[in-house]
C-alpha cells in the first residue's frame, strides 16, 4: 500500500501549498506584554523548499514581532533568491555561527531575554492560525512552556527515564476552546518536540540554555532534549496543546532530517544517547 500512502501524501502537500497561497489575511496584534519572534533555521540541502515554509509563517491570523531565519554564514550565499526576495521590515535573514538546529533559538535567546520565542521547523505545513492558539495559551498559561506537539515521559520502577521509543509518542488532545482535557497535558512528564512549534515565554528556560560549550558535547543533535532539560531546570513545565499535530512535511526535505536521526530503529536511538548524557550532567529533571 506504499503508492497509496505516496499518493495521499502528495495530495495533502498539493492542498497546502494551494491553501497557503489562497491566504488573504489581515494579521491582529499578539496583545502580548513582550515583543514575540517567530524564529527556525534551515540549511542548504533544505533551501528549495524553505519558501514554502516561510510562506505559511509569513500569513498567520496574528502579527509577531518579527520572524527570523537564521543560517549559518556558509550557507547565507546559497540562499534562493525568491527566499532572499522575501525579506521585509516583519521578516529578517541572519548568519550566524553552525550550531545546527540550536541556530533557531540560542542567538535570538542571547540577545532578547525577555521575548517570547516561537521556534518552528524548515521543512513543515504550519495553518494559519498556528501562531494564534499558541499565543492564546500564553495568556491562559503565564510561564509555561507551550507546544503543539509532545510526548508523554514515561519511567522504569527504578524511577530512570524509558527509552524514547518507548514513551507515549504524539500524544493526542490535551487542549480545546481554552479548556484543559486530561490530567497529564501539563507537567513534568509532558516533552516538547519541536516540528509542531513550541513557544517559549520570557525566562522559562535556564541561563544555560545558551551555552555552547555544554549543548554541543551532550545534545548536539538533540535540541528538543536539551531544551526539555533547561525548561525543567528553571522550574518551568510544558503544556501540551490539542488536537493531535499532524506533521506534514515538504518532499525531499526527510532525506536531511534530524527527526530520523534521533529516532533511531535499533538499539540506542540519539534521543536516549543525549538523555543519558544530559541524566549524567545534571541528572534526572
Amino acid at each position: 500500500m506504499g503508492w497509496f500512502r505516496n499518493a495521499k501524501n502528495h495530495f495533502r502537500v498539493n492542498r497546502a501549498i494551494r491553501e497557503i497561497e489562497a491566504r488573504s489575511i489581515v494579521a491582529r496584534p499578539h496583545g502580548l506584554p513582550n515583543l514575540l519572534f517567530v524564529s527556525l533555521t534551515s540549511y542548504a540541502a533544505r533551501f528549495d523548499v524553505l519558501h514554502l515554509t516561510l510562506g505559511g509563517l509569513l500569513t498567520q491570523t496574528v502579527q509577531p514581532d518579527m520572524v527570523l531565519l537564521w543560517v549559518a554564514e556558509a550557507d547565507f550565499g546559497s540562499l534562493p533568491p525568491r527566499v532572499l526576495a522575501m525579506q521585509s521590515d516583519r521578516f529578517q535573514i541572519r548568519a550566524t555561527s553552525d550550531t545546527r538546529s540550536y541556530k533557531k533559538i540560542v542567538p535570538l535567546l542571547a540577545e532578547q531575554p525577555d521575548a517570547y520565542i516561537v521556534t518552528a521547523d524548515d521543512d513543515v505545513y504550519y495553518r494559519a492560525n498556528w501562531l494564534e492558539d499558541l499565543v492564546r495559551a500564553a495568556k491562559l498559561y503565564a510561564g509555561q512552556v507551550l507546544t503543539h506537539r509532545a510526548h508523554r515521559i514515561t519511567y522504569k520502577p527504578d524511577g530512570q527515564m524509558k527509552s524514547y521509543e518507548d514513551w507515549d509518542l504524539d500524544i493526542g488532545r490535551a487542549i480545546a476552546s481554552g479548556n484543559v482535557f486530561g490530567q497529564t497535558s501539563a507537567g513534568g512528564n509532558i516533552f516538547a518536540t519541536g516540528a509542531g512549534g513550541v513557544l517559549y515565554p520570557p525566562h522559562s528556560l535556564h541561563p544555560d540554555a545558551v551555552r555552547a560549550d555544554l549543548f554541543t558535547r551532550l545534545a548536539p543533535y538533540s535540541d528538543d532534549v536539551w531544551l526539555y532539560w533547561m525548561a525543567r531546570r528553571q522550574g518551568t513545565i510544558v503544556r501540551h496543546l490539542g488536537p493531535r499535530f499532524r506533521v506534514l512535511e515538504w518532499p525531499g526535505s526527510q532525506s536531511q532530517s534530524l527527526r530520523a536521526r534521533n529516532r533511531g530503529k535499533a538499539g540506542m536511538s540519539g534521543n536516549d544517547i543525549a538523555i543519558a548524557a544530559m541524566t549524567e550532567h545534571f541528572g534526572l529533571p
